[in-house]
């Protein structure tokens, strides 16, 4: 099973949600279709047209939107001067309510992938009655473990990218908070030293990503690197503004009665701390589907059929 055909907006704004932002949102496919909304990873890498595939678009009315700080979005993480204090999951989840009320939708079903999982599980625990359906890739929940898998666990996999993404921090910070170290070096009034910060953070990221290689593309773009690195150690540095670790599987069982279908490469790093399995057992309503020889990569063959199979299966 393949993607739909490329398709283009047929309404699209720019939402002031406060706070001095403007988040960008698009619609396509049938106007009068079921609801459907696109949550994208990062924090902080913005939606790209390829997200409007997965969904038949003679069936879906399909949301898309670039997360404050991202995309098209206003003001752009990349500014030194955005105020990223009011860039929290607490204000993502309300600038979901705030579009969705904005584009007059009742319920929607959530498509999320990596970060966007985080957010989508984040939103359906807590507005359950506005969620339809959550399909989940890439599969994430915000954890301390997830932060400390990625950010250091992951050394021991790839000790030569890891020796130079440690190494570009300052000594003292070595052996500590690895993002936090980042961010301050992104946030550092010397744009030298941010655009070597958020070069080595994407180097490490691309390191990590195995079967991902479009989604590192975008690195080579100075203002998506700033802005992405910028955003996702504003987030990793924070505990994804989540306010207790571990509580997205806490409280998994907030999702019952919400159908689902989560699918999972085999070789998503995720998987070594037992996201997928963890969220499975207490949200009871939701189907993993595992895919072998596949990454953390929502465009890898048999993840892209798993889920078109599941947005189908929703119609």
């Amino acid at each position: 099973m393949s993607l739909y055909p490329e398709i283009e907006p047929y309404d699209h704004g720019m939402l002031d949600v406060g706070d001095g932002n403007r988040v960008y949102w698009e619609v396509c496919g049938n106007p009068l279709g079921r609801p459907a909304v696109v949550l994208h990873g990062g924090p902080g890498s913005g939606c790209t047209p390829g997200f409007r595939r997965y969904f038949d678009p003679d069936a879906y009315r399909i949301v898309l939107l670039d997360q404050r700080g991202s995309g098209r979005s206003t003001p752009h993480a990349s500014d030194p001067a955005t105020d990223m204090g009011v860039n929290t999951t607490k204000h993502l989840l309300a600038d979901l309510e705030l579009l969705r009320r904005h584009l007059r939708v009742e319920r929607w079903l959530v498509w999320g992938v990596s970060w966007g999982s985080v957010l989508g599980l984040r939103y359906a625990q807590t507005y359950p009655e506005r969620v339809a359906a959550l399909v989940l890739t890439g599969l994430a929940t915000g954890s301390q473990a997830e932060v400390d898998l990625l950010t250091r666990g992951l050394g021991r996999v790839f000790p030569e990218a890891f020796e130079a993404f440690r190494g570009g921090v300052p000594e003292a910070s070595r052996d500590g908070d690895l993002a936090a170290a980042y961010l301050r070096l992104l946030e550092s009034p010397d744009p030298a030293v941010r655009a070597r910060a958020a070069r080595a953070w994407t180097d490490w990221e691309t390191a990590i990503a195995l079967a991902a290689p479009r989604s590192v593309a975008r690195y080579e773009d100075p203002v998506f690197r700033a802005g992405f690195a910028r955003t996702v150690t504003h987030y990793f540095s924070q505990g994804h503004f989540l306010g207790e670790d571990g509580v997205v599987l806490r409280d998994a069982g907030a999702l019952r009665g919400i159908p689902g279908v989560v699918v999972q490469g085999a070789l998503d790093f995720g998987n070594l701390v037992g996201v997928p399995w963890r969220l499975q057992r207490g949200w009871g309503d939701g189907e993993l589907v595992v895919v072998g020889e596949a990454g953390h990569d929502a465009g890898a063959v048999g993840v892209v059929g798993a889920l078109v199979a599941a947005t189908d299966g929703f119609r």
